[in-house]
């Protein structure tokens, strides 16, 4: 979460999006920047050991245990960047959707929102119980697939989202996915995918802003 944040603060300067995917050390949690921490405990499974970390982005509380996670930093300025949040989400999720397509899973973004819940908006919840407008979903069988989060400042714009492997009820290749996807990215952002080395970050900013998300005074903030 730390670094998916830097790459926001320092890579854009490099005027180009950045695409970066991975996977997590052990089972891991992680919840929305502006969601409650007392919320997100009645959310986790007992008698389990796992991490939890607040990200920056907002969201719902997402399962890290079988998925796929991968983070998008677009440069302000980038057209993009200058949609309205609905659209640039449709947008990176039709290029996923598109991967997963060409391994013959059922995959498409949501179209039509929930009609209006009687109580008012539900809000970030936990991630893959039920799809929001663009999410990507399992047409067979109505699963959410895969969601993400985003966040704007002054830098640019940081999605960071995340695939539920079970939800593809199939065996997938996922080099091809990552290679498929980040071909559809490019070529959706007006560029050409290449793999690049990785930013030399401050060291010292690297270790503070990571141990600033390591604390509890960052997980219990809210």
């Amino acid at each position: 979460m730390a670094l998916d944040f830097l790459l926001l603060q320092r890579y854009p300067r490099a005027a180009v999006p950045r695409f970066r995917h991975y996977g997590w050390r052990g089972p891991s949690f992680t919840f929305g920047y502006s969601q409650k921490i007392a919320f997100v405990r009645e959310q986790l499974p007992a008698g389990e050991r796992f991490d939890v970390c607040r990200r920056p982005t907002g969201g719902g509380v997402v399962d890290h245990r079988d998925d796929w996670t991968f983070s998008l930093v677009i440069p302000r300025g980038h057209p993009l960047e200058d949609m309205r949040a609905t659209q640039s989400y449709r947008e990176v999720h039709e290029c996923l959707a598109e991967a997963l397509r060409r391994q013959e899973v059922p995959a498409a973004t949501k179209q039509q929102p929930d009609p209006p819940h009687a109580n008012g908006p539900l809000g970030p919840g936990v991630c893959f119980q039920r799809a929001e407008l663009y999410d990507v979903v399992n047409t067979t069988t109505g699963e959410k697939i895969a969601g993400a989060a985003q966040k704007r400042n002054k830098h640019g714009l940081l999605m960071q989202g995340s695939l539920w492997r079970p939800s593809l009820v199939r065996t997938i290749d996922e080099e091809k996915l990552r290679e498929d996807f980040a071909e559809l990215l490019a070529r959706a952002l007006g560029g050409m995918a290449e793999a690049v080395p990785w930013p030399e970050l401050n060291e010292d900013e690297v270790s503070g802003l990571t141990e600033e998300y390591s604390s509890s005074e960052w997980m219990e903030f809210r």
